[in-house]
């Protein structure tokens, strides 16, 4: 069994230093823009409430859960948790000798105290493509698969706003039992661009996106910032946005997508946000 994992650290900066960044800098400290690589396993560690994205693309051979150097820990979970979310080919994931198998757009929840995490491609042809978000976590709830099925569906938006979704609630309190850790699929109808609007903001928690299903050539407005201090950085397919506690979060594509929120942070509570009308920002 080989097994490949790289990590890099980005550190947490506020508001007033974020006022001064050009595009570059912006780029470099919110885009995660190495997710997805064939045969190996990704992490960006974020000060941002210790939160963790990353990614595992199994494809001939397995590709195991390593612990890493900040966590300062024997074993990747010995206090954190894990969310996955496969938007690849089939595959199975097995914890501590259980065997879960998961389809595109399916999650698994992960709890603290979990040894051993292996990850497989039913077809290294058509490899699973497995996201993963991990926050600190103080209490061992129990591993749990999550179907599409088993998610609570929300519909939100409508034509003519341009934000008909779907909210596919994969890992909240009502579904499965977590410390912190949230995650869930939005899925834009045809026709519709704009997603979380209202802008909104989470000063108890940190929110992480990642686009996906974004065509070939087409793009998404991702927007942060302060309500009247806006910015702006552009993403593309299988690409991710840190949004810190500070910064609002909503984005408008070049076309319909989908996109998977986590979070974690202060409470448990999906609608502890504060939302901002389009005529507010600036």
């Amino acid at each position: 069994m080989t097994n490949k994992t790289e990590y890099e650290t980005r550190y947490a900066v506020g508001q007033k230093e974020v006022k001064g960044y050009d595009t570059t800098e912006l780029r470099d400290t919110f885009l995660v823009d190495k997710l997805m690589q064939p045969g190996k396993v990704y992490w960006v560690y974020s000060h941002y409430e210790r939160f963790m994205v990353g990614s595992a693309v199994p494809t001939d051979s397995p590709l195991v859960l390593e612990t890493l150097d900040p966590l300062k820990a024997e074993h990747f979970l010995d206090r954190r948790e894990l969310g996955i979310i496969n938007i690849g080919g089939n595959g199975t994931i097995v914890a501590d000798g259980e065997e879960f198998a998961l389809a595109r757009e399916e999650a698994l929840y992960l709890a603290k105290d979990n040894k051993s995490v292996t990850f497989y491609s039913d077809d290294p042809a058509q490899p699973a493509k497995f996201y993963l978000n991990s926050a600190p976590a103080h209490h061992a709830f129990k591993n749990k698969k999550v179907g599409r099925d088993e998610a609570k569906v929300l519909n939100l938006g409508s034509p003519e706003t341009c934000n008909e979704r779907t909210i596919n609630q994969l890992m909240i309190n009502s579904v499965v039992e977590t410390c912190q850790l949230q995650m869930g699929l939005t899925r834009l109808k045809p026709g519709s661009v704009w997603n979380t609007m209202p802008a909104h903001q989470h000063d108890r928690r940190n929110e992480v996106y990642l686009y996906i299903d974004l065509d070939d050539g087409q793009a998404v407005s991702h927007f942060m910032g302060e309500p009247h201090e806006t910015r702006h950085i552009f993403v593309h397919n299988e690409q991710a946005v840190l949004s810190p506690p500070w910064s609002i979060h909503c984005g408008v594509g070049t076309s319909n997508y989908a996109f998977i929120w986590g979070m974690a942070g202060e409470n448990l509570d999906y609608g502890d946000m504060d939302s901002y009308p389009p005529d507010t920002l600036r």
